[in-house]
């Protein structure tokens, strides 16, 4: 990810809000405008980006693309960025015959992309084989600020109990070439074939989890810590705590508005963390329960409330999701919105609720992918959000 030093984004701009920095990573696909299919192009966007003063970074797949935003402290920064950096690569797409692409897996048929010419990709595909060449997916990366490593390991302990919410709410691939999965996120499907993948243990210390991992390095199990899939990390090269559970999301808004859940959870793990509080241990077998029962229903049907182990409606996990992070919010001066927000998502669904729905129609594809398409740049912040941000 490229950000510019973390305690370069400050409190007192406009448009920001007390709280760490947050910077959002998305990858997205990259379809011919006229086929559906998709376009192996990445390198050639990458460099129309560039030409017109953005950045994008190359994917697995030659049909992928990744957007970085940078270090931004509230959510009005969230979305200029996201929605600014979605364009760009949107424009540069176009260049080529291509269109901008937000689902998490390709709901066209076809062949499989080839891999991208970096090594570090040739290597993995050498060593794990169909695991690489059929991995066609696309999520979405939040990093969050964080004081200390040791810290960063007793927060991911808090935040992989709201994994499975976090996943529901942002499920976006319900299509996959050319079928109805019967999950609203069939990458979170996926993704669990890797041998770390979903939520991760509870780690005791910062050396129990560099234990782990580099156990796992040494069999073979994964390449390089770069290769630590868990959906919650102390990532590798950043001072931040990334959360990577999410489908990309639909549209600009959703993106912005789980990215602003998860810098409020952060915050209020690093709190009770430091208030000498540990997380609740639950048993790696209820999590998956509920991974599996997030990745299937999205915001439809129940979820497995990991801490009662009862089975809710999503309005009411999402509700109690706020309700856990309210101090935080209202601190960051965001809760309004964020229930707005929130609202919005609940009535009118999801991207998995838009896929289906235009799947559901002829059985084609390619309705999914136009449906797609012309939500990757939707937003509705300048139009629904009017009033003025709370600067402290």
């Amino acid at each position: 990810m490229s950000l510019r030093p973390l305690d370069s984004a400050r409190s007192d701009v406009p448009g920001s809000s007390r709280g760490p920095s947050v910077g959002v990573e998305e990858e997205f696909f990259l379809v011919d405008a006229s086929t559906n299919r998709m376009l192996e192009c990445n390198r050639e966007v990458v460099d129309s980006a560039r030409s017109l003063g953005g950045t994008l970074d190359l994917e697995l797949k030659t049909s992928q693309v990744e957007t970085n935003t940078p270090v931004c402290r509230g959510m009005r920064q969230l979305y200029e960025q996201i929605a600014g950096a979605r364009s760009v690569a949107a424009a540069a797409a176009t260049q080529h015959g291509a269109a901008l692409l937000s689902t998490g897996v390709p709901p066209m048929c076809g062949e499989f992309s080839t891999i991208t010419d970096v090594p570090r990709y040739q290597r993995m595909a050498e060593r794990y084989g169909s695991l690489v060449s059929e991995h066609e997916v696309c999520g979405c990366h939040v990093h969050v600020a964080i004081s200390d490593r040791e810290t960063a390991v007793q927060v991911c302990n808090y935040l992989r109990l709201w994994l499975p919410t976090l996943l529901a709410l942002t499920a976006n691939s319900p299509i996959h070439r050319g079928r109805d999965t019967g999950f609203a996120s069939w990458r979170a499907v996926l993704g669990g074939r890797w041998a770390c993948s979903w939520a991760p243990p509870y780690f005791t210390s910062a050396d129990h989890y560099d234990s782990v991992v580099g156990v796992m390095i040494e069999s073979g199990g994964i390449l390089d810590e770069a290769m630590v899939y868990w959906d919650v990390r102390p990532s590798a090269h950043l001072p931040t705590v990334e959360v990577r559970v999410s489908d990309v999301p639909g549209t600009v808004d959703e993106t912005v508005v789980v990215a602003t859940l998860i810098r409020a959870l952060v915050a209020a793990a690093e709190r009770s963390v430091h208030a000498g509080r540990l997380a609740l241990p639950v048993a790696p077998e209820v999590l998956r329960a509920a991974y599996l029962r997030a990745a299937r229903e999205g915001v439809s049907g129940q979820l497995l409330d990991v801490t009662s182990s009862r089975l809710i409606t999503p309005a009411r996990q999402l509700t109690s999701l706020i309700r856990h992070v309210q101090t935080e919010l209202d601190e960051f001066g965001e809760r309004s919105r964020v229930e707005k927000m929130m609202k919005k998502i609940l009535a009118q669904g999801n991207g998995a609720t838009r896929q289906r729905e235009a799947f559901s129609r002829r059985q084609d594809a390619a309705d999914v992918v136009s449906v797609a398409a012309r939500h990757t740049l939707a937003g509705s912040w300048p139009a629904a959000i009017r009033e003025r941000d709370t600067v402290h």
